[in-house]
């Protein structure tokens, strides 16, 4: 008889289902935000980013691991992701994150920010170097431009996106309306960034360091 409870519970331990990793689902919500994991998760934080912002960065890298792999993971935490863009590096960047889609734009997103220190310098030496010949361009060709320059497009490339789906990526003036808006919507109250809402409320001027224990407190796991 104890053999068989054994031989059953070991068919339960082995039959369970695996839980579900949250941190793979992300959605475009209608005001042009990425939302990544649970929908219905207790914890809501919004972040408003800029890929040329140091200190965004810094966030990405330094949350990662705890973040999305655990908090967001399990389903207790969700993530939406609001463009504060500051210039043309920075919408390139932000048009680039968004050209891999829903499946792609976590891994994306924390791609360019872990390799913004190398990007960043030499899409600013490129701007210098290049600045008569861009000043000559109409807007949408500098955003291209300062991707290519800066070295973006290329990274991309390397992550699987065709020259098609990047070229058709800038070409997508509604798509790019909506990024900017984010930031032409984004509340007064927000003079840096990134900057941060839990649960509806504003937590500004914080790292992860700070950031982290007020996500525990609320429910994240």
């Amino acid at each position: 008889m104890r053999v068989l409870l054994a031989v059953f519970a070991l068919f339960l331990l082995t039959g369970a289902a695996p839980k579900r990793d949250w941190s793979q689902t992300a959605r475009i919500l209608p005001s042009g935000a990425y939302l990544i994991g649970n929908p219905a998760a207790r914890v809501k934080l919004v972040e408003y980013a800029s890929y040329t912002c140091s200190h965004c960065a810094d966030f990405s890298v330094k949350s990662e691991p705890v973040l999305k792999r655990q908090m967001i993971a399990s389903g207790s935490t969700s993530l939406e992701v609001r463009s504060f863009i500051r210039d043309r590096l920075d919408l390139a960047a932000a048009i680039l994150a968004r050209c891999t889609g829903p499946k792609g734009f976590s891994a994306t997103s924390s791609a360019i920010f872990a390799a913004q220190p190398q990007w960043l310098e030499r899409g600013i030496e490129y701007q210098q170097g290049n600045a008569a010949r861009l000043a000559m361009y109409p807007a949408a060709a500098q955003v291209r431009a300062n991707a290519d320059g800066s070295g973006l497009t290329a990274m991309v490339k390397a992550r699987g996106l065709s020259d098609a789906a990047i070229d058709a990526c800038f070409a997508n003036q509604p798509e790019i309306d909506r990024i900017v808006k984010l930031t032409a919507d984004a509340p007064k109250e927000i003079d840096s960034t990134p900057t941060f809402y839990l649960n509806g409320k504003i937590v500004p001027h914080v790292g992860w360091a700070q950031l982290e224990p007020v996500l525990r407190k609320a429910g994240a796991r």
